[in-house]
């Protein structure tokens, strides 16, 4: 089995090209093997290319323990550099299905190569019934209690469900896993710490469900902005700092735009 891989913030992912649908009904088998980083090639997830009626290619994002995601930040901008350069589409703008929709991938060309990848990444949404939660109304700023400690959290869907706790002091990454599969979070959740620099700064650090710590989360990125914006903390317009790199988001009116690269690392083959 052919594959590339590729990287976003260091958020890493096996690209497979399945433009004949073979791999239909083995995606997370395939996933859970070639992820492994002991059996297998290493990577956070796969992102497989399939045709689309509707959109120019889709997405199908499989994360490195066989679960499915409908949306991931760092992936779409591997997966948009992928397909034009190795000319699966060739436009400038591109639309990507993906579980959360179509994405808009809007492409910055030099010498044929794609250097930077700007994604409209929709409308983000605070309904507890779409995240999904149990909650009965918003989670923004809500105490929670799990076991003995309690945490300050804020909610809400950006393409996957995340999780946002505003750091004054660095808080100890695994707590994210806790939070991951709290109760009001029957689907689980993703989990961004996020320390606010200055108004056009955040650093985030993020626990991505099903995964684990990871060097980068671009839903997750986004996420951050959303709630420390909404809370009042930071601008529009922001640089989010990750162990993996920086990217900017940007808050419009119709939505949330993110703006950042992507880069081969390898090509490939498995033979298991």
């Amino acid at each position: 089995m052919k594959f590339s891989k590729m990287q976003g913030n260091g958020n890493d992912f096996l690209v497979i090209e399945d433009l004949s649908g073979n791999l239909i009904g083995r995606e997370s088998e395939v996933s859970k093997r070639l992820c492994n980083r002991k059996f297998g090639i290493g990577a956070d997830g796969i992102l497989i290319v399939r045709n689309n009626s509707k959109a120019d290619i889709e997405m199908i994002i499989i994360n490195s323990d066989g679960s499915y995601a409908s949306m991931c930040g760092n992936g779409i901008r591997c997966f948009a550099k992928y397909v034009y350069e190795r000319n699966i589409v060739k436009k400038h703008i591109i639309s990507i299905m993906t579980g959360d929709g179509i994405k808009e991938a809007d492409l910055t060309i030099k010498d044929d190569k794609v250097e930077k990848i700007k994604i409209f990444m929709g409308k983000e949404d605070y309904n507890p019934a779409k995240i999904p939660s149990i909650n009965e109304g918003e989670i923004i700023n809500k105490q929670i209690l799990i076991g003995e400690e309690s945490f300050i959290i804020s909610s809400v869907r950006m393409g996957v469900p995340h999780t946002v706790l505003i750091e004054d002091q660095e808080m100890d990454i695994n707590i994210g896993g806790r939070i991951e599969k709290y109760e009001a979070f029957p689907e689980g959740t993703n989990v961004n710490f996020c320390k606010v620099i200055d108004r056009k700064n955040i650093k985030v650090r993020t626990w991505e469900r099903g995964a684990g710590p990871t060097l980068g989360c671009g839903t997750g990125n986004c996420a951050s902005v959303v709630i420390a914006n909404r809370l009042g903390l930071i601008d529009d317009s922001v640089t989010v700092i990750v162990p993996g790199g920086r990217l900017q988001v940007e808050l419009k009116e119709e939505g949330v735009y993110m703006i950042g690269d992507a880069e081969f690392i390898c090509d490939g083959i498995s033979y298991i």
